[in-house]
């Protein structure tokens, strides 16, 4: 028997109008401005000046543990639970309703070789196309942004450079959205006198630029232009910062951005409204969806499903750190994902071997679901339910042993299958998050942070390596510790941190893998994202532009006469 294709599936579907979706959040068509009959932008001001739907709306994180190459899932998990959820609602006839608040794709992982953000199987935000594509514009607004204040940095040098920018100290870089290798690290303003100043210049994929973040974490228009203004941009000739707002650029960048700022809605296989909006990766950016997108979800329903890139030692992480910190949110609980698959293959299993049955490496990978449970119940304090995302190779032995090692640890498991089987393949893990909430003997969240911001940087990084990856001790490379110096000297060293790292291993090193230990995080530089309000702290060879695989997706990715798209999964 074939199994059909994600975009097969997604083709079948049938749509509901978005005003019906509209209508399942209590909400008019005045609240909206549709994109089409599937897409609508929120008005957030009208809708966050109305009473609250549940006075205890629940914020449950769902996260995971060190993936696959592959990807094992996450977002398909979170969308079949909020499926689930809903189902188990309307059963109960009690009128609660699930949301899901999740990111946008970027084009990057679309045409390389990750894949898109849209879930899969019977598990999907629809319409799926779209959102794995152009979507409704927002990351080409946010690039347009980020590459418009580098036009005007360039073009203010070209003037007469009244500010005195230090060329050799220009910070800034542009974006495109794209995987290219080739555009890491340039050299712009080649050719005639009129084509500009002659210096190093490079890009980073959208999703790991300064305005995505802030983007991300603004709470609404004024404080997004607020925050633009205080993007650190350069250095002057003696030393001291320019800001986006010495150049006059936030009021413009701002422009560019004020229809991108409204959350989109959209809807599930099963027509659960979904807000998808912004999209950093978590590997080299903070991971997490709009602060703006996760508020209106839970301002709108009794339980809002948000995920969190990667594992609980990249997204929840930073999640927690970075995102609650900024922003006042604070999660009930975490879902902790885990696949068979990625679980062997943490214990050695090789890639080539993972649909076997093999009790032994299982049993070697299991430490590392350990080490993120512990991260998120010891850590941060929240209740923790763990997700075996089902893969038709998984075997009734290895369920079991996963099973049994959890509740010896004190937590429940649940078996998702909700891609082949959609929100009723999630009912289980329905029930079992819920009597996390109703059984008045289970512990509730007791939410904290992994640091004080105020500390030194160093120390940050440190407590970070050493209580959620494990590590022995961090080495900060000679590089680094003279930025560390630099932003201490203009006092921008009080922000959380955001670490940039391989998402395979808890370690830098991808090979590293399982939960290895007595080994030392490489910081190899640092920068600030001022506006964003956190630092970045570049480990091991991570880059904030990656490249295309040998064979990219984009060779089987396709559209004929009639506009049908084909090969996007």
């Amino acid at each position: 028997m074939d199994v059909p294709s994600d975009i097969a599936i997604a083709q079948n579907a049938t749509l509901y109008p978005i005003k019906d979706i509209v209508k399942t959040l209590n909400l008019s068509i005045d609240d909206i401005e549709p994109y089409g009959h599937y897409k609508a932008k929120i008005n957030v001001s009208e809708v966050l000046s109305r009473p609250a739907k549940a006075k205890n709306s629940k914020l449950i994180l769902v996260t995971a543990i060190n993936p696959t190459p592959a990807g094992e899932g996450k977002t398909t998990v979170t969308i079949g639970l909020a499926d689930a959820l809903n189902r188990l609602h309307r059963k109960k006839g009690d009128g609660k309703l699930t949301t899901v608040a999740l990111r946008e794709p970027s084009l990057g992982p679309v045409f390389g070789m990750k894949g898109g953000a849209a879930g899969g199987g019977y598990a999907q935000v629809l319409p799926m196309e779209d959102i794995n594509l152009h979507f409704t514009g927002d990351f080409h607004a946010i690039g347009a942004a980020n590459n418009l204040l580098a036009a005007l940095i360039d073009n203010h040098i070209y003037q007469g450079n009244a500010l005195s920018i230090d060329p050799k100290q220009v910070f800034w870089r542009r974006a495109v959205d794209m995987n290219d290798r080739q555009l890491r690290s340039i050299i712009g303003g080649l050719g005639k006198r009129t084509d500009g100043v002659a210096r190093e210049d490079g890009f980073d994929i959208t999703v790991a630029s300064e305005v995505m973040a802030i983007f991300c974490l603004a709470t609404d228009l004024a404080d997004l232009k607020q925050r633009l203004g205080n993007i650190l941009v350069a250095l002057d000739t003696g030393k001291q910062p320019i800001y986006a707002r010495d150049l006059k650029a936030q009021g413009a960048m701002a422009a560019l951005l004020k229809e991108a700022i409204k959350p989109n809605l959209v809807q599930t296989i099963e027509g659960t409204p979904a807000l998808v909006h912004g999209g950093p990766f978590a590997n080299i950016a903070h991971g997490c969806n709009s602060v703006i997108a996760t508020r209106v979800a839970q301002h709108l329903a009794d339980y809002t499903l948000t995920e969190a890139g990667f594992g609980a030692d990249l997204g929840a992480q930073k999640f927690c750190d970075i995102k609650c910190r900024l922003s006042g949110l604070a999660p009930d609980a975490a879902i902790i994902v885990a696949t068979i698959r990625a679980l062997k293959y943490n214990g050695g299993a090789l890639k080539n071997e993972l649909t076997q049955e093999n009790l032994s490496a299982l049993e070697q990978g299991l430490p590392n679901l350990f080490k993120h449970i512990e991260n998120m119940r010891e850590v941060y304090g929240l209740p923790v339910v763990v997700a075996i995302n089902h893969f038709v190779s998984d075997t009734d032995a290895e369920v079991e042993l996963v099973r049994q090692a959890c509740q010896a640890r004190g937590v429940e498991v649940a078996l998702t299958q909700v891609w082949e089987k959609g929100g009723a393949g999630g009912e289980e893990l329905a029930n079992t998050l819920l009597q996390l909430f109703e059984n008045e003997e289970n512990p509730s969240s007791q939410f904290q942070f992994s640091y004080d911001s105020d500390n030194s940087i160093a120390d940050k990084i440190r407590t970070v390596a050493q209580r959620i990856y494990g590590a022995a001790d961090i080495d900060i490379s000679s590089l680094a510790q003279s930025k560390i110096r630099q932003l201490e000297q203009l006092n921008l060293d009080k922000m959380p941190v955001c670490i940039a790292k391989t998402q395979y291993s808890l370690s830098d090193n991808a090979k590293l893998l399982g939960r290895p230990t007595d080994f030392t995080l490489h910081v190899r530089d640092i920068s600030v994202s001022s506006g964003a309000g956190f630092i970045v702290v570049m480990c091991g060879t991570i880059m904030k532009i990656p490249g295309l695989p040998k064979h990219p997706s984009a060779e089987h990715i396709d559209v004929d006469d009639t506009g049908h798209i084909t090969g996007l999964f």
